[in-house]
């Protein structure tokens, strides 16, 4: 696999995505970005920003969401670790013939046009991993990584 460009965002399961945005705001310091539902994968996600990391709060909009299914299994909390590719389809192609087992077989979109692809966490130390590619993480040769929230 190419290697990882750096960490596109770190993604949080909540309850109450309202109550969540106020503490990592208010309390935390974090700017607030963009709120957007992806409906294939079930969530509602505000995204919030520390500096150039970007934190992904994510609330199910149904209850057989995979977010849904965590937070009733494990309550809120981290979810996943996703890191930025320059070629989804190639890193998921890499991680197949390397023997990881993917959640993803090819890549799906996912936010704010991104194409996204999820590594299972058995074959990554137990860590949920997405790749992102096209999101708002580091790029190679990039100038600035900031992003100017919505």
């Amino acid at each position: 696999m190419n290697p990882a460009l750096g960490i596109d965002h770190i993604a949080i399961a909540v309850d109450d995505l309202e109550e969540a945005t106020r503490i990592w705001r208010d309390l935390l310091g974090l700017r607030e970005g963009a709120r957007e539902t992806v409906a294939d994968q079930g969530v509602e996600v505000q995204m919030m920003y520390a500096g150039e990391t970007r934190v992904e709060l994510m609330r199910p909009t149904r209850p057989d969401s995979p977010v849904g299914a965590f937070l009733a299994k494990r309550g809120p909390g981290l979810h996943h670790l996703a890191l930025a590719v320059g070629d989804c389809a190639s890193a998921v192609s890499a991680l197949a013939r390397g023997g990881a087992r993917l959640i993803d077989a090819e890549p799906r979109p996912g936010a704010a046009g991104t194409r996204i692809a999820f590594v299972h966490p058995k074959s990554v130390g137990g860590v949920l991993t997405e790749l992102v590619e096209g999101g708002a993480g580091p790029r190679p040769h990039s100038a600035s990584m900031e992003e100017t929230p919505e």
